[in-house]
């Protein structure tokens, strides 16, 4: 077995789709476990995933209850998700990226489509998990009390850590290394979505909303430019 291999669990209460799942990520060379309820999912330590390929509709607890009750946990806060559903209407990807998700990817799919998701969530977010020996002068920005190092994968508001998924952590680093500056979506995408196939311009929006709500008082310093985009201003909005 290699060292280098990624742990994903699988989550789906349709068996057979969970089984052929696993089976071909496990083709692939990924270590993979299956859950076939949300239920049989938390019996499990999820801090010890590399990442959680989920449905959404499911028993009585739904994937979406999953990742809020993963999200609200510090252990598995920055575990990333990746939603495997039927539930195809933009409100639906919204609300299940504002939960927190990494990724969202509607049925029917082909397999490749998922393993290439797989592929950049996992690139993306793989880096916050290392041992890096030393941080160079670009792993970490501040801006008074808001602190960020990629060394950690970390975000500190006045002491306290803040969690927040991979996506929003590399816009909040992208808008505070280049204060003052407005950043267009299409910029923010290609950099912070570089390989994904179709990502909508509201992503951008929604985990800007997240940031703010997440980072207190400086919130307010993450502006909006009406057709043009955000940037994070020295003078608060």
């Amino acid at each position: 077995m290699r060292a280098d291999k990624r742990r994903i669990l699988v989550v789906d209460d349709e068996e057979t789709l969970c089984d052929v799942m696993a089976f071909n990520l496990e083709a692939e060379g990924y270590i993979v476990d299956k859950a076939y309820s949300a239920e049989e999912a938390l019996a499990c330590d999820l801090s010890e995933y590399d990442l959680v390929l989920l449905d959404i509709m499911m028993g009585e607890i739904s994937g979406l209850q999953l990742v809020k009750i993963m999200r609200s946990k510090p252990s598995t806060a920055s575990v990333p998700v990746i939603f495997c559903t039927a539930r195809s209407a933009e409100e639906d990807m919204i609300r299940g990226l504002d939960l927190g998700a990494d990724d969202y990817i509607t049925k029917p799919y082909s397999l490749q489509t998922v393993l290439a998701r797989i592929r950049t969530v996992l690139r993306r977010t793989s880096s916050s998990r290392e041992s890096v020996p030393a941080v160079a002068p670009s792993d970490a920005v501040a801006f008074h009390g808001l602190q960020l190092s990629r060394r950690t994968g970390m975000c500190t508001v006045d002491g306290e850590d803040v969690r927040m998924p991979r996506k929003e952590f590399e816009i909040l680093f992208r808008l505070l290394s280049d204060r003052n500056r407005i950043f267009s979506r299409a910029e923010l995408l290609s950099e912070i979505w570089p390989d994904e196939v179709v990502v909508a311009d509201r992503v951008v929006d929604v985990n800007v909303r997240r940031i703010r709500q997440k980072i207190g008082r400086y919130g307010r310093h993450v502006v909006t430019r009406s057709g043009y985009g955000y940037g994070f201003m020295d003078a608060p909005a």
